[in-house]
This record gives C-alpha cells, structure tokens and sequence, in this order.
C-alpha cells in the first residue's frame, strides 16, 4: 500500500509500505494493506512503518489526521519529523526550554508558547524544537 505522510512544511515520507502503526485518539491502530476506510485523529507520538524492503522508519508527529482507504494511507501532521533527523540533545534542550516556561507561574500564556512553540526562523526554528516542546505542553496542560 502507498503511505504519505505530510506536515505542514513539507511531504516527510511517500512510499510502499507492508503496515504501520501509530497512536490514534481511540489507541494504537495497526494498518495493513486492504484496511477497511478510516478517519482518525493521532495523538502526539511515534508511527512506525516497514517498507517494502523490511526496514523500520519511524516517524515522531505533534498530532494530526490518518486517512486510510484501501491501497492509500494519508498522515496530515502539524509537525512531524523522521526518527534518523532526531537530535536528542536539541530536544532535551527544547524540552528544559519550555518547562522553565511552564514553571514560571506568571499568567502570560503568550510567553509559555512563545517557547513552546516558537515562530519559524526564532531560536528555534528546527523541527526538534518544536516537537519538543510540543510534547511538553500537551503532557502538562492536557494530561
């Protein structure tokens, strides 16, 4: 079956693909080819695909929308980035970033995303950051 999967910024990942899984709102979801239509919400997290050739891809997504038909399956992510372009010490410091935000008990929530979620071409304008971040603010407002 054909996988895209697409952010806002740019296609991250178009291929044949043997399944995946990922984190839908209602919980893990295995697709194979042949799957019966869908549309769900994701959570934030991870989609892991097997290629044609039985190699893993992983995928980290801030959340988004699976469409499934048949032979297609569409990933729309707000922001997604592939698991080999992770850097660990971008994110932990993305993550430092906004809990020291989250920490301050001010009532400025403009601040809070600022550093969350900061504008393309700030401090941190490299997907890492963002997803980082991202993930910070949804664990400690909605969870």
């Amino acid at each position: 079956m054909h996988l895209d999967i697409v952010s806002a910024e740019e296609e991250i990942f178009s291929g044949t693909v043997k399944n995946l899984s990922a984190a839908a709102m209602m919980g893990e979801v295995g697709i194979f080819p042949k799957h019966t239509p869908m549309i769900t919400p994701l959570k934030p997290g991870e989609i892991k695909v097997i290629t044609e050739d039985d190699e893993e891809k992983v995928f980290f997504i801030s959340g988004g929308v699976l469409e499934v038909q048949p032979d297609i399956v569409t990933v729309l992510a707000d922001t997604a980035i592939r698991g080999e372009d992770l850097d660990e010490a971008k994110a932990a410091e993305a993550k430092k970033r906004a809990e020291e935000a989250l920490a301050d008990k001010s009532d400025n929530i403009d601040a809070v995303f600022s550093v969350v979620i900061p504008p393309r071409g700030g401090h941190g304008s490299d997907p890492v950051s963002e997803l980082g971040g991202f993930f910070v603010m949804m664990n400690t407002y909605f969870n």
